[in-house]
């Protein structure tokens, strides 16, 4: 069945992976529509910080990397980052002319012939070489815990959190070892009525300002594991926690004195193996996400151990894929290089 288009090239969304993958095809020649295309599912520029907490501002941030030939420069720490970074994507875009399609929900990528066939409900694209740059927003992971069905009260994912509103004069229990939990936890505490942070692994705090040696150092841990085609940890998961002012203050009040996790989640809370009880009226996940690859699905990439092997960005088992915002590059550290990277090996793969 012949495919409504045909390009060079099929990236596939446009968070910073995606879009520094845009800017090198663009440089190496790549034309709009016949050359590549690029496909995203939000309704506007963005990504995944789009969606983000309004809460979440900018000094709260670890760090926002330049686009290719774009600085993000020097915006108001108090502004939200949803606002901020969404607008400095669309900037881009315009800026060097990205022709991005949207909102597109990709479903299937097939291998058909010589070519990869990207198919969204509406339209299909038959390329020479796929980009996939999907991240991780759309996939938060909830772990699962005996008992958890069983809960009455709430139970809210960091990808849905709003604000403090739904949790003032709650008992509030937190759950993940991140720098998202950190931050929501430092934040609820003041308004609900009792706060309880609870991780599977002690924290490790790092008494340092967050810098790209640091990024790259835990984008080195992820990038080991994908090459052996194990499943990719986030970045965020092997990334210590700063110890910021505000960190400071909420271990010397207490806020942040931690708990190993609990044993199973009954109606009104949550008890540990020694039979201790937590009374809860909520209980926020903040444990991550996962790689949103399920449109690859139909290539059967998973490797014995569970992952997609991987060799820098490209696929081991489909050389005309490359994944970019995965594994090690889902971080702003290494979506840029990644998108380099890719295109590189594109141009190579195509004769370009």
């Amino acid at each position: 069945m012949k495919a409504d288009h045909e390009v060079d090239v099929a990236v596939i969304g446009a968070g910073q992976a995606g879009l520094s993958a845009a800017y090198h095809l663009r440089r190496a020649g790549f034309a709009n529509e016949a050359g590549f295309v690029l496909l995203d599912h939000g309704k506007r520029p963005g990504g995944a910080w789009q969606y983000r907490w309004p809460s979440l501002v900018m000094e709260k941030v670890h760090g926002v990397y330049d686009l290719p030939g774009m600085a993000f420069g020097v915006p108001d720490p108090k502004l939200p980052a949803a606002e901020v970074v969404s607008d400095y994507f669309g900037r881009f875009e315009r800026t060097y002319d990205l022709p991005v399609h949207r909102p597109v929900d990709v479903l299937s990528v097939n291998a058909e012939g010589d070519r990869l066939v990207v198919a969204s409900a509406a339209e299909t694209w038959a390329a020479r070489a796929v980009i996939s740059a999907t991240g991780t927003w759309d996939r938060p992971f909830w772990p699962y815990y005996p008992g958890q069905e069983t809960f009455r009260g709430r139970q809210v994912h960091t990808a849905d959190y709003t604000g403090v509103g739904d949790f003032r004069n709650k008992r509030v229990v937190v759950v993940g070892g991140g720098a998202s939990a950190v931050q929501l936890l430092l934040e609820i505490a003041p308004h609900a009525r009792s706060t309880r942070w609870v991780t599977r692994r002690p924290p490790v705090w790092r008494d340092e300002p967050f810098s790209e040696d640091w990024g790259r150092e835990a984008v080195a841990k992820v990038d080991r594991r994908v090459r052996a085609g194990l499943p990719p940890e986030s970045v965020v998961s092997v990334t210590d926690l700063a110890v910021t002012p505000e960190v400071r203050a909420g271990l010397a009040a207490g806020i942040l004195d931690r708990r190993p996790m609990f044993e199973r989640i009954t109606a009104d809370g949550v008890v540990w193996a020694d039979g201790t009880f937590e009374p809860a009226d909520i209980i926020l996940w903040a444990t991550g996400f996962r790689a949103a690859i399920d449109h690859l699905a139909p290539l059967r990439l998973r490797a014995s151990g569970g992952g997609i092997r991987m060799d820098g960005t490209r696929v081991v088992a489909e050389p005309r894929l490359h994944l970019i915002g995965y594994g090690p590059s889902a971080s702003t550290v290494g979506a840029n290089r990644a998108g380099r990277a890719a295109v590189t090996e594109i141009r190579r793969l195509l004769g370009r």
